[in-house]
């Protein structure tokens, strides 16, 4: 798989991950704090309402309610506001505390039934039944009467249900002797408690006449309505620890994911870059180890590349100047020995022997011209001068050159051109491809053989070839036939092998010109150089 779908297939597992995580965490907290949140305003309600059911319960009225408000609303934080169900306000937790009244939430108001819950035994008769009922409800009235005096006189109400769930209240407080009026002079601390009593007493008797009075009027304490809360209250926020929690763990497997991540990649890059060190200090054999088939294999095999091609290259400098001290020592050794025993009267300037050396400084001459060609080929710095060029024409200028060298090898040198084949070409650096190629055919073939000069159209394309019957290359010596100074034929010296540069000129001149030169040959059949060219457009177009 590439390199960069696993990191992207990685980066999208880890990105889902995170996501779902978080989703995950905020849905189930969101779950949990809405059902807390609901669950706690449900026992707020609750308690609220059952402790204003049993305050009227208890007390058989709503007077006094205000203080039990009070601190319901600081205990659960809620705005309540209490009134009849004739909307008469009885108390309001916000007016208690001192503020302004909020508005009111939206919220339908809470009922509060103060009344007890008749308990009818089992077994009876609906007449027994009724009549239990009627004495339950008149003792009912008197009982509420009562828990209502004694609550208004200060006293301590207790209240149990009887067996038909009617309250009976009953107070610790004894009735009071109140002291003989017009008694002077301070009064003992026994005194003012008695004093004190005395009031709730009368309290009580007062309480008890308007009773009395209106007994006929309905017993009970009203039913209540009790609003809670306010309006545009706040929602309870999510709390922030578990997702920042998690957004830290999400953050750290990403980190680790990332530094994983980042050891794979650098490892190889760590590799290259010793390896790259090394070849900047020259020790060209450093490589990479390359395993896979993603970017970063391809990164290296590239590298590994580079190198082969850094230490060819040193490796064929380095053999190019021995081989050109090796061209050019033996030569130059001669001509000082012959110019020092000249000089020194050792021998004589015959015209022979000057004709001699003046061949030998042409042919350094010649290998010296051949380098620099090769150099500037290989630069790209090669000067052409392109033109329309017909390939018969260059064939047959490079057979009437050698013409005289064939003839005097005894070898038939022939020109297969059936048709004109035009290419764009520079045509003097086309000639020195042909010469060079036809004199190694001519040195390579014995007497009796023939020497070909073909050319063909194929297509959009343009096929050379220079054919001989000689002797033939051997496999092996093949690949190195376009090397510098190297020759098929070690035995020959300079005088009849060349320089040993002409190959590899022609070969860059060839690829110059945008196309490629082949060779094939067999032992003992002869030799086959192929030039394949493309050919002018508006020769082939016709």
């Amino acid at each position: 798989m590439s390199f960069r779908l696993r990191v992207l297939g990685l980066l999208m597992l880890v990105a889902l991950a995170a996501t779902a995580a978080t989703g995950w965490l905020t849905l189930r907290q969101a779950n949990r704090q809405v059902q807390e949140t609901v669950t706690a305003g449900r026992q707020e309600v609750a308690r609220i309402t059952g402790e204003l059911r049993t305050y009227g319960f208890t007390h058989g009225t709503w007077e006094g309610l205000s203080p039990t408000v009070a601190e319901l609303a600081r205990d659960t934080g809620q705005r309540i506001r209490v009134a009849t169900e004739s909307d008469v306000l009885l108390t309001d937790s916000d007016a208690l505390a001192g503020r302004t009244p909020r508005a009111l939430s939206g919220q339908p108001a809470v009922l509060v039934d103060a009344r007890p819950v008749l308990k009818v035994p089992a077994g009876q008769g609906h007449r027994a039944s009724m009549k239990q009922v009627s004495v339950a409800i008149a003792e009912y009235r008197a009982e509420v009467a009562y828990a209502a005096c004694l609550t208004e006189a200060g006293a301590e109400v207790t209240v149990r249900p009887d067996g038909l769930g009617i309250p009976r209240y009953s107070t610790d407080r004894r009735p009071a002797r109140c002291p003989a009026p017009g008694t002077d002079g301070p009064l003992a601390p026994a005194d003012l408690d008695a004093v004190d009593a005395c009031r709730a007493q009368q309290q009580f008797t007062v309480c008890l006449q308007r009773v009395f009075n209106s007994r006929v009027g309905p017993a009970a304490p009203p039913r209540l309505e009790v609003r809670l809360g306010v309006r545009n209250e706040s929602a309870p926020t999510l709390a922030a620890a578990p997702t920042v929690a998690v957004a830290a763990g999400v953050a750290l497997a990403v980190v680790a994911v990332g530094l994983l991540l980042s050891r794979a990649v650098l490892r190889p890059v760590r590799a290259m870059t010793v390896a790259a060190k090394g070849l900047g200090e020259g020790d060209l054999g450093r490589r990479v180890p390359v395993s896979g088939r993603d970017e970063i294999a391809q990164l290296g095999g590239a590298f590994n590349r580079m190198a082969d091609s850094i230490q060819a290259g040193e490796e064929r400098q380095r053999r190019l100047t021995g081989d050109i001290a090796h061209e050019l020592r033996t030569p130059l050794a001669n001509l000082r020995g012959y110019l020092e025993a000249l000089r020194d009267g050792v021998v004589d300037p015959t015209p022979e022997l000057l004709e001699s050396l003046h061949r030998e400084a042409l042919l350094q001459q010649r290998i010296v011209d051949d380098l620099q060609d090769l150099a500037l080929a290989e630069a790209g710095a090669l000067t052409y001068h392109p033109a329309d060029v017909d390939l018969r024409e260059i064939l047959e200028a490079g057979r009437r050159a050698h013409h005289a060298q064939a003839e005097a090898a005894g070898v038939a040198l022939r020109l297969e051109a059936p048709e004109p084949v035009h290419v764009t070409a520079d045509t003097d650096r086309l000639r020195q491809v042909v010469g060079n190629l036809v004199g190694n055919a001519l040195r390579a073939t014995p007497a009796g053989g023939s020497v070909t000069l073909a050319v063909l159209p194929r297509g959009e394309l343009a096929v050379v070839e220079v054919r001989d019957t000689g002797k033939g290359i051997s496999p092996e010596d093949l690949p190195h036939l376009f090397d510098r100074f190297w020759r098929a034929d070690a035995s020959r010296g300079r005088a009849t092998g060349g320089s040993g540069l002409g190959l590899s000129i022609a070969r860059q001149i060839v690829t110059d010109h945008r196309g490629t030169i082949d060779v094939r040959s067999e032992v003992g059949a002869g030799t086959t150089f192929t030039i394949v060219l493309p050919r002018a457009a508006e020769r082939s177009a016709g």
